[in-house]
């Protein structure tokens, strides 16, 4: 979740972007509202607080609540849909009763009129019925308070407490046969930590030059051996254009001038790459030199809870071409 929160403002922003006349004003309330949300959230985790850090805190989570409302008609509730169907038919059942006695060319005119009205009804009916009164928003509020009397809030985390459901219910729910499963799995929990308090045991013994047997000492060389340490996927560029071999050919394909080209180069040689590996700012070398184009980026990401288990998702960008005859697919990263 904190990483969601890291990525979420500028997800949304960029959802956002390019909103038409209508939406520009309540576009531009959901991204004040979620970018006060999360700086509360970015300054909540905070390992030590001062009295203006307190301030801010308290300064984010009032602008969020003043602009939350644009998101209530999200909060509807499956008691509140029904209420509003049910208002929708009888409006159109009385509307309809009315319409029977008013002539065809008004007709249309009073359609219009009772839609507008029936929007703005079920607008009335849902800021009315909807609301964040929920247990997780109301402890937001708590949140300074809890720092005055217990310090800092990541000391009381729940991840630690995930951590341990998953290893000590979910993978003894697994091993059970789902029989009177909460017995089964308090007992494979208990012989697990048995046996290492057992093997600590033993290789304190042995680091203390005690006498133990062969096959204990082979044991224990087998069971703390060297852990080797978890492979951290990266991130690969797949997908390769073979009508790309130079900067002429990228130019040409991608709509970007030489000009324009040959600047971010040596833009980026001169701020970002050390001088023995920095490029040449002479254009007839730069572009002479062999390029590669492609078009799939592969982005590992961490499955939840898990140290190495990766979940691949793919990002693409195609430029103008079309991405298996649907359109041109450029995915933002």
């Amino acid at each position: 979740m904190r990483n969601l929160g890291r990525c979420n403002l500028g997800v949304l922003a960029v959802a956002l972007r390019q909103p038409g006349g209508a939406q520009a004003i309540p576009f531009k309330r959901a991204l004040r509202s979620v970018r006060a949300l999360v700086n509360f959230n970015m300054m909540a985790q905070y390992r030590s607080h001062t009295p203006d850090t307190i301030a801010y805190l308290k300064d984010y989570l009032d602008q969020f609540h003043r602009r939350k409302d644009i998101f209530l008609e999200f909060r509807v509730t499956k008691r509140t849909q029904a209420k509003v169907d049910k208002q929708r038919k009888e409006i159109r059942r009385q509307r309809a009763l009315i319409r029977e006695r008013v002539v065809p060319s008004q007709g249309r005119r009073m359609r219009d009129d009772d839609r507008d009205e029936e929007d703005e009804l079920r607008i009335d009916m849902i800021y009315g019925e909807s609301h964040f009164n929920f247990i997780k928003m109301h402890l937001l509020s708590h949140f300074c308070d809890h720092i005055h009397w217990f310090g800092n809030i990541p000391m009381y985390s729940t991840e630690i407490g995930g951590l341990a459901h998953k290893t000590q219910i979910k993978e003894g729910w697994r091993q059970s046969n789902t029989n009177d499963a909460a017995r089964q799995i308090v007992h494979i929990y208990g012989r697990q930590h048995a046996i290492r308090i057992r093997l600590l045991n033993l290789q304190s013994l042995k680091n203390r030059g005690a006498h133990l047997s062969p096959d204990v000492l082979k044991h224990l060389d087998r069971t703390t051996s060297t852990v080797s340490p978890p492979v951290i996927c990266r991130r690969i560029l797949k997908g390769s254009r073979g009508e790309v071999s130079n900067i002429v050919d990228f130019s040409r394909i991608s709509g970007v001038s030489l000009e324009n080209i040959y600047r971010e180069l040596i833009r980026y040689s001169r701020y970002n790459l050390p001088i023995d590996h920095s490029l040449t700012e002479d254009h007839a070398t730069l572009r002479s030199l062999p390029i590669e184009l492609l078009t799939q980026l592969e982005v590992p990401v961490l499955t939840f809870q898990e140290a190495d288990v990766y979940e691949i998702h793919g990002a693409r960008s195609t430029g103008t071409l079309h991405f298996r005859n649907q359109g041109s697919r450029n995915d933002w990263v």
